[in-house]
């Protein structure tokens, strides 16, 4: 199986604030040439650092209340160019995300609070029949745990 990872599980510094939120299965999965990285946002052409976002009503808003869903809609489109390119079969991906969260995401009020959804980009990788799983639900065969 070749996976997608979310960028900033990978340890790359896209995330809204900068930073990244690495994991060290992920990191080996992409050091042994298992897994590719993407990140939606840093592929949308918004600045890294830039102000929170979050889904509400179908649309991505960032904190300071401007409608950036072309933007993330752009970045999940090139992000799933990586995933045709290196025929990606499955994903891990960053929990509740506006572009990566699938189950519950963030719901738009800036307070932590979550809601069912699915961010951009996981609805496309879904669309497309990819596995998905988060760093909340790593598969079994990168945890050393059995089903």
């Amino acid at each position: 199986m070749k996976y997608v990872v979310s960028g900033c599980l990978a340890g790359l510094a896209c995330r809204y604030d900068g930073g990244s939120k690495p994991y060290e299965a992920v990191r080996r999965l992409v050091e042994t040439g298992r897994a590719v990285t993407a990140c939606p946002e840093s592929l949308s052409g918004l600045p890294v650092p830039r102000p929170p976002c979050e889904q509400r009503d179908g649309r991505v808003i960032m904190r300071t209340g401007e409608d950036v869903t072309e933007a993330f809609e752009r970045g999940a489109e090139r992000a799933m160019r990586t995933v045709r390119e290196h025929g990606c079969t499955a994903a891990i991906l960053k929990a509740r995300s506006p572009s990566c969260g699938f189950g519950e995401i963030y719901d738009g009020s800036f307070t932590g609070a979550t809601c069912p959804g699915e961010g951009v980009w996981a609805r496309r990788l879904r669309e497309a029949g990819l596995v998905l799983y988060s760093e909340d639900d790593l598969p079994p065969e990168l945890t050393g745990k059995a089903d």
